[in-house]
């Protein structure tokens, strides 16, 4: 136990310092196509980049809709994000050699807790940026239901800050269930780094835990000022509601279908906050 506890503490030291080199493998599927997917396909944007250190290792935290948020939030953030995956995967001849340049992770079947843990821990003392879903698991709203404690822990054991991120509408882009993706767009928030938990006891936990779900919620509702602009748009608007919505039968224009699209996803972040 003491020997364990030295072996967190000097990992700590060595978060601070080292950053994990973004491999080949990686900038290919990043750049040639997760990011371009991401930006042109579902009119990606992230805000609050500059909340994400640039070395060493941290929790990244997010809500999870959708099977499109790993491979999103692995690669539109500008620095590489661990995840992990089941270890079947690792079988795989090709597919194994990918996610592992990726920096994936194997995860066994019916394995408890403490593996993934010491796997996290482990990538978070290399350097690496280590991405865990609140939720643990798809949410069909989007949003944080039932959060878990294993990231507030994750952090406890390496010293690791927390870095909330909401992913808006990926639940509305790939609904769980379906078979073709939707492309409406996808927004990237990032908010302010939290510290990790004092301790390891329950209480501490919990309100750390309790800390990322508000943050979360806090920075994925849209703002006051997108609200105002959408209303003004939408009452200036001479086309039907229906067409507002993004369903018009026929566009005139390239440029005018974006902006009917656009309109309609700041309707549907309008519609998430005010059910909350």
């Amino acid at each position: 136990m003491i020997l364990e506890q030295f072996r967190i503490v000097e990992g700590v030291e060595q978060i601070n310092k080292n950053m994990p080199r973004q491999s080949f493998v990686y900038a290919c599927v990043s750049y040639l196509f997760v990011f371009p997917i991401f930006r042109f396909l579902f009119r990606g944007q992230t805000k609050g980049i500059s909340n994400l250190p640039n070395t060493g290792g941290v929790v990244i935290v997010s809500n999870h809709g959708s099977h499109l948020d790993p491979p999103i939030l692995g690669h539109a953030l500008g620095r590489p994000v661990a995840f992990m995956a089941k270890s079947e995967l690792f079988n795989v001849p090709i597919l194994s050699f990918i996610i592992s340049a990726c920096g994936a992770y194997p995860v066994k079947r019916g394995a408890g807790d403490r593996e993934a843990l010491r796997n996290a821990s482990n990538r978070l003392i290399e350097g690496w940026a280590t991405g865990v879903f609140l939720d643990g698991t798809r949410q069909e709203n989007g949003r944080v239901n039932d959060p878990k404690a294993g990231a507030a822990l994750l952090a406890a054991r390496t010293g690791s800050p927390i870095l909330p991120v909401a992913i808006v509408n990926s639940h509305r882009a790939f609904p769980k269930g379906s078979l073709l993706p939707r492309f409406v767009s996808i927004h990237l928030r990032v908010g302010e780094l939290i510290q990790p938990p004092k301790t390891r006891k329950r209480e501490d936990l919990t309100s750390t835990t309790k800390e990322i779900k508000k943050s979360i919620k806090s920075i994925g509702k849209i703002s006051d000022d997108i609200s105002k602009k959408v209303k003004e748009q939408y009452e200036e608007n001479p086309y039907p509601r229906w067409v507002a919505m993004g369903i018009a039968p026929r566009a005139k224009s390239i440029k005018f279908l974006v902006e009917l699209l656009e309109l309609r996803d700041c309707l549907l972040y309008t519609s998430d906050a005010a059910d909350e």
